[in-house]
């Protein structure tokens, strides 16, 4: 089963509730205002800070906000930020150290679904993601891996 992880959906939570509120915010506020803990919410701002998500002003008046508008950034660069780059299987990555690669038929195959999972989830920005109504189903399956025979 593909799965985020907790943080990863807390992090979109948090990058959401910034993109609504805009401004500088402290941890504290946002974690009274999106329900999270307080070091859960420092945890992902310094990873999302890291990663360029998210930029901190220290300071009396400081506090965090989005470094980039929320129509510039990304489900995929919130995935990565938190969970490393996305890749299905341990071939699919960018540094693979797969045993069997040599002798394996389906590795190919596996690093372009990757491939076109990071493309969808860089098609869907935070918001969109912090937008209430629903995204638009859009399936565009193509024929670039064609079919086999038995298809």
């Amino acid at each position: 089963m593909l799965r985020l992880s907790k943080l990863t959906d807390y992090a979109t939570v948090l990058l959401c509730r910034l993109a609504v509120l805009r401004g500088l915010h402290t941890a504290a506020d946002l974690a009274g205002a999106t329900g999270l803990a307080e070091p859960t919410v420092r945890k992902l701002l310094k990873r999302l800070t890291q990663a360029g998500v998210v930029e901190s002003a220290r300071g009396t008046n400081g506090g965090y906000q989005l470094a980039r508008s929320p129509s510039a950034i990304s489900a995929a660069e919130i995935i990565d930020a938190i969970e490393g780059p996305v890749a299905i299987t341990e071939c699919s990555g960018h540094h693979s150290a797969c045993d069997i690669q040599g002798h394996c038929a389906v590795g190919s195959k596996w690093q372009r679904i990757s491939e076109s999972i990071h493309q969808a989830l860089t098609e869907v920005s935070l918001a969109q993601l912090a937008d209430p109504r629903p995204l638009p189903l859009r399936l565009d399956l193509g024929t670039s891996m064609g079919r086999g025979a038995d298809a």
